[in-house]
């Protein structure tokens, strides 16, 4: 059950919050009456945070979390209480052709984000991002939180920074700060198209064949943003009210049901009504991994969280999402 109390006009930090989840968060969080910051770098007009009209009702800061005064300013201008890092440059392909941008966004955007959350003596709670990614490939399956972070590729690796980072300002500084490692979130707002529940679904709603990178063997856990955004609240709820047993804390959060990439597509095929659509293989996908999905059983343990959607049930509201988007774009 989720704490109005707390929220109720509590100064909140969201960075990222044009992104899929950040855009989920804001609302969220304004449902619950907070007073959200947003730090907003590119003007995005198909964010879901814009088209929803969202963004009219946060306090926005135009720049960079790159930018270390403008940081700074942030937290104290606006006597941050609470700190939602979620900015970053989310797109594997992307740090794969440009690893030094994402590099720049996601490892140092974040040091500076958390070093200007140490100084400000104001803050309260802090919850970054990290990802599965961090966790690199492993044999035994699926990963709890004491696996080793061994990603070894730009975005895996800018991932693990992070957490190492987060987890450093916890352990050395004392800062009440939370990691969150999700498995692949999907939802509508995602405008990644080379992602799978994205592309799959803008290919069916235009009736053409969606296409898979990879053999459609690799299995993933994938988890409704919806289901993410109750995590983060939860979490930065028990850091609240027990500091010393969340503070430098890495929870998963997950299914705990992996599907294939070829079970995916086909699951979306089947919640969209839409028939004599077959998708293509391509086979082409490198520096992949070919198994990974987590273990969510620390966070129901002491968090009292689990996923509530059914892949069937967020799928839907998904496809429903992007049919209204690409009707009106």
């Amino acid at each position: 059950m989720t704490n109005t109390h707390f929220w109720r006009d509590r100064r909140v930090l969201i960075t990222g919050c044009t992104g899929m989840l950040g855009s989920w968060m804001s609302l969220r969080l304004l449902q619950l009456g907070a007073d959200v910051v947003g730090i907003v770098r590119d003007n995005i007009p198909h964010s879901e945070l814009v088209r929803a009209g969202t963004i009219k009702r946060l306090n926005i800061v135009r720049g960079s979390i790159t930018d270390s005064d403008l940081v700074l300013r942030v937290f104290s201008d606006y006597e941050i209480q609470t700190c939602i890092h979620l900015a970053a440059q989310t797109a594997v392909g992307i740090a794969n052709r440009a690893p030094v941008p994402t590099f720049e966004t996601n490892i140092r955007g974040s040091w500076l984000v958390l070093d200007a959350a140490r100084q400000w003596p104001g803050l309260e709670q802090m919850l970054v991002a990290s990802s599965d990614k961090a966790y690199g490939a492993h044999k035994d399956l699926p990963y709890s939180e004491s696996v080793a972070l061994q990603g070894d590729h730009p975005y895996d690796v800018s991932k693990l920074c992070t957490d190492m980072i987060a987890r450093t300002y916890a352990n050395t500084y004392g800062l009440p700060v939370a990691i969150t490692r999700c498995a692949n979130m999907y939802g509508g707002g995602d405008l990644n198209w080379n992602r799978i529940v994205p592309g799959t679904m803008r290919s069916v709603i235009n009736r053409e064949s969606p296409v898979i990178r990879s053999d459609g063997k690799p299995k993933r856990d994938y988890v409704y943003v919806q289901d993410i955004v109750r995590a983060c609240i939860m979490l930065i709820e028990n850091l609240a009210e027990d500091r010393d047993a969340h503070s430098g804390m890495a929870y998963n959060f997950g299914t705990d049901d992996p599907v294939t990439a070829l079970e995916m597509v086909e699951s979306i095929l089947d919640i969209s009504g839409v028939d004599n659509v077959k998708p293509i293989i391509q086979n082409a996908a490198s520096n992949e991994i070919q198994d990974q999905y987590l273990s969510s059983k620390l966070a129901e343990e002491r968090l009292g969280w689990k996923a509530e959607y059914s892949l069937h049930d967020g799928l839907l509201e998904t496809f429903e999402w992007y049919r209204t988007f690409l009707l009106q774009t």
